[in-house]
Parts: C-alpha cells; structure tokens; sequence
C-alpha cells in the first residue's frame, strides 16, 4: 500500500510503483495518490485532487474529505493486511495513517521524509516509533536520521531518474513559440491551487516591472497539474504580460530559461538539476505564518540552498515577496552575467551533491525487503 498527498509525491510514488512491479511482477499495488500512481499500475482507493493544500485554514476547509479518505485506507489495511505500508512525504496524514496500520501488525517504510529537521523536530519521536526504514533524498539528511536513531538509508533523489535528456534549444524554443535570441523567463507559481493563487498575482507584478526594463523578455508558464486557466487570470489582468502557457513540461522550460521565479518547493530541485538561476518566491496567509514560524528552525527554505549549505539563490519569502523585490533580483541576474554564471556553477555542484541516477530502484529495493520480511513473518505465524 502506498500514501501519497501531492503532486510531487505521487510521482516519486509512481516511480517507485514502476521500479517494484518491475523487480517483481506479481507485487499487488495499492492505496492512494494520483493519476501518475494509477497509470504506472497502482489500484487506488481514493486520489488527491483537491486535497493538497497548504495553510492551517485552507487544511481545514478539507478535513472532512481527508478524514474520510483516512478511514478507506485503514479499513483497507485491515481487510487485506499489505506486506508494507509506504508513506511518502504528505505527514500530517502520513503520520496518522502510519500509527493506525501499524497497530495492525503492518510494517512502515517512509520515503521522501518530511522535514523534520527544518520544523517541529518532535516529531522525529514519532517517526522513529512508527518506520521500520527511512528513505531519505538529501544527503545530509541521513546522518540526522540516525543521530536520532531512527532506520535510515539514503537512496538519491528520484528527479535524476525522471529527467528527460536535454533537447537542442533552438527546435525546443521554436515550438513553444519562443526565441533565444531575447531572454527567456520562467514562472513556476507552484502546484496546489491555493499556492498559485498566492503566488501568482505577485509574479506577474514582477513580470511587468522586469519588461518595463527590457520590453524583449519573454515569459513561459509551466503549469502543473489540477491548475485551472481561472488562476492564470492574474497574466491576463489589465497591464498583464503575454506568456506562452505550457502544460506538463517543467523540465523543457527550465532547460530553456535564462532564469526561473519559482514557489519553494520541490521545483528549486529540479531548477538546480537544470543549472536554471532562479529567484525563489513563497507566501502563506498571515496567520498560519505567524503561527509556524516560531517552530522552524533553519535560516533559508529554498531546497537548493539547503543542499548547498549556503545561500546560493535569492529568497524572498512572505513580506520580503513583493513585485519589486522579484523584478531586482530577476534584473540584475539577467543582466550581470557574472552573476548567472556563479549561480549556474553552485548550481551544479547542488546536482553534483544529489547523488547518481537509480534513487528509485534503490527505494524500490529497500521497499521488498521490508515487505519480504513481513512475508516471511506471516507464512512463519501461520
């Protein structure tokens, strides 16, 4: 059974569903996620949509929801006994489906950890009383896991293995009706609904103050999946800037990009995989800010610059996001080269640190053996 809340889960999720079915074909998927995880042969109980959302009163709005999905994936746990659980990322579920289907003799495998290191760090008590293995994808990740004496491996990071190979960038501009003669800027406002709606309208400031600079920027939109055209308005809005509007192809347009105004999130990864500069960008409501703030405990957000050890992007989180702090460091990337060229060499070195390709099979390996192991428990029991 695999647990996956969100967009960037249920493709590591899917991945992994791949690398299992694949290291053996008679394994039985199920559990819930989204159309990633179905189309690589899991049987899902329930999906996502609408559901991943961020914010203490936006997660509210959809508890009833979540509950009941809670309720159909616990009593199916306990219908059909799975040989593991694996939750992946999605905690403030995860976590409570976790406890529920291990009391119920099942084993527990978390992948892609939550950032227990980042905020409320006790909850590294409860992953170590409820996962019988960690997966870890950063490297400096693992040592804090078993400084805490929890089970863990690292296994790499599975966007290494989903990355397309790179394109010839004139036949790849021409189809998205851009050139490379004039800069090419990207907007990745995130991929929940109500990032987008946060995030969006501030980028898209920023994108007019930067033309107002140089009136030959061009400007894409990789849109994620479940983004309706209704929260792209704030580029139609009066004074908008004409973006070409693509779907599903995140990696084409940061291989592209001169430069990418991206949420904090999983993309910053995939930005730095692609050696894009970028100026990260984040905002939540007022009160959920107020109110976790005092529970983090690192000094910057961005992945990229996690990984990096140093600040190697520009962050402009919460009252630091404005338009006109965006259009400054977007400017000054674009038109100091000296600048984007540092940037792309720490860049490469965060690539460099992520690990090698094979992050997937690694996790799908770990996964079996978990699931052996309860296997051969049970026809022992019996």
């Amino acid at each position: 059974m695999i647990s996956c809340g969100e967009p960037s889960g249920d493709l590591y999720a899917a991945e992994l569903a791949r690398r299992i079915r694949a290291r053996d074909p008679a394994a039985v998927i199920t559990g819930f996620g989204g159309e990633r995880l179905r189309a690589a042969g899991a049987d899902l109980l329930g999906d996502f949509s609408g559901l991943s959302v961020t914010g203490l009163l936006e997660v509210a709005r959809v508890l009833p929801r979540t509950y009941r999905m809670f309720r159909r994936l616990v009593a199916a746990a306990r219908a059909e006994r799975p040989d593991v659980l694996v939750a992946v990322d999605f905690p403030d579920f995860n976590f409570r489906l976790a406890a529920k289907v291990r009391r119920l003799g099942v084993p527990i495998v978390y992948y892609i950890s939550p950032q227990l290191w980042a905020w409320r760090s006790g909850r590294m008590k409860t992953m170590r009383a409820l996962a019988d293995r960690v997966l870890v994808i950063f490297p400096f990740e693992e040592q804090i896991y078993k400084d805490a004496g929890v089970p863990v491996e690292w296994v790499g990071h599975p966007l290494l293995d989903v990355m397309p190979a790179p394109r010839p960038k004139h036949p790849l501009a021409a189809e998205m009706g851009l050139s490379t003669a004039a800069p090419i800027v990207a907007l990745l406002p995130g991929s929940r609904r109500n990032e987008v709606r946060s995030t969006l309208p501030g980028l898209a400031a920023a994108a007019r103050q930067i033309r107002e600079r140089l009136p030959s920027v061009q400007f894409v939109v990789a849109r994620a999946p479940h983004i309706t055209d209704d929260l792209l308005s704030p580029l139609q809005s009066p004074g908008g800037v004409p973006a070409v509007v693509l779907d599903g192809r995140a990696d084409d347009v940061l291989q592209l990009a001169d430069l990418a105004l991206v949420a904090s999130g999983t993309v910053t990864v995939q930005a730095a995989l692609h050696e894009c500069p970028m100026v990260v960008v984040y905002r939540l409501s007022p009160l959920t800010y107020r109110l976790g703030r005092p529970f983090v405990r690192v000094s910057t957000f961005a992945m990229a610059n996690l990984v990096a050890g140093k600040r190697v992007v520009p962050e402009l989180i919460q009252d630091d996001f404005t338009p006109a702090r965006v259009a400054a460091e977007a400017l000054d990337i674009l038109t100091n080269p000296e600048r984007a060229a540092r940037m792309r060499d720490d860049l490469r070195d965060v690539r460099r640190r992520l690990g090698t390709p094979g992050a997937s099979d690694r996790a799908a390996r770990a996964v079996l053996e978990v699931a052996g192991r309860s296997r051969n428990r049970a026809t022992t029991l019996r």
